[in-house]
């Protein structure tokens, strides 16, 4: 088991949809989550005049998007984005605490964020290309590689997934599956067309590659909306694609969820009971509520 570690969220408006910073305990670095809606009280904190990289999140016709960028002063760089993006409704700030960071910090952050981001294909990114990394020292490398360790557990925390890598590296040898004990199990519907196959890996739900979605989404409630988004989503970063009538995971998937799994793989409502223990007429929540009983 890791070491834990202590996060301090501070919620300026005393609201958790408003603004917030996060610190980490002898963590040298500052994070600012902004709503566009506040963005003119934000920009008169004295952090916004430090150089810092900078995250902007919003939708464009429906879909999510992500714009990613550095400046030596973050104040200047996020009006000029109010004026010409109009995409973005959440601005997050990334310095630290002392103003430390240099231009060739910000620009080696930079570059390596949007690398995370496109590798784990969480979001698209209005950025066209990865940019270039600036010349940094061994010494410099490694403390921003380790400046980025700490942030990619901030991040997570105020809701900001986008460098989550979901796909996990294939088990090509199923033997494997079975010496480590992991547990597997089996979605089908054959009026969809669907056959998936998954395993519980570090608390998610695994999606195996190979499985075979439903080809399109046929939910009806607009209560599941959000859920259509991340599906298409998953379509336009190749996770699912489609290969003539038949949908298909492209690489191991991890989901935080059964449910989550469930209907991601579907592409309708689905309960987490679809899901049955492989080789059994035992469901996930029948699985799970033995798992309990054998720790009582």
């Amino acid at each position: 088991m890791g070491k834990g570690r202590s996060l301090e969220l501070y919620f300026i408006d005393g609201k958790p949809d408003g603004m917030l910073t996060a610190e980490v305990f002898n963590w040298t670095g500052h994070v600012l989550k902004i709503p566009r809606t506040r963005i003119a009280d934000a920009l008169r904190r004295p952090e916004t005049e430090y150089t810092g990289v900078y995250i902007l999140l919003g939708d464009v016709e429906g879909q999510p998007q992500a714009y990613i960028g550095e400046a030596e002063d973050l104040k200047a760089r996020i009006r000029g984005h109010v004026t010409k993006k109009d995409w973005w409704e959440t601005a997050v700030l990334i310095t630290s605490t002392a103003n430390n960071l240099h231009k060739a910090h910000v620009k080696y952050l930079e570059s390596r964020l949007v690398e995370l981001a496109l590798e784990a294909k969480r979001m698209p990114l209005e950025n066209g290309n990865v940019p270039t990394r600036s010349s940094l020292s061994e010494s410099g490398v490694a403390n921003m590689e380790s400046f980025l360790e700490t942030l990619m557990m901030v991040l997570p925390a105020i809701q900001v997934d986008m460098f989550d890598d979901k796909v996990i590296p294939s088990i090509k040898d199923m033997r494997q599956i079975y010496e480590v004990g992991l547990p597997e199990f089996e979605l089908f519907n054959a009026k969809y067309g669907i056959a998936a196959n998954a395993y519980l890996l570090n608390g998610n739900l695994v999606v195996r590659k190979g499985s075979k979605a439903g080809k399109s989404w046929t939910g009806t409630s607009k209560n599941l909306e959000s859920y259509m988004k991340k599906r298409e989503v998953l379509f336009k970063n190749g996770i699912i694609r489609l290969d003539g009538d038949t949908a298909y995971f492209s690489d191991d998937y991890a989901f935080s969820s059964a449910s989550l799994a469930a209907v991601m793989t579907s592409g309708r409502y689905t309960q987490r009971t679809a899901w049955k223990l492989k080789g059994t007429n035992k469901t996930y929540a029948d699985w799970e509520a033995e798992q309990i009983e054998k720790d009582d």
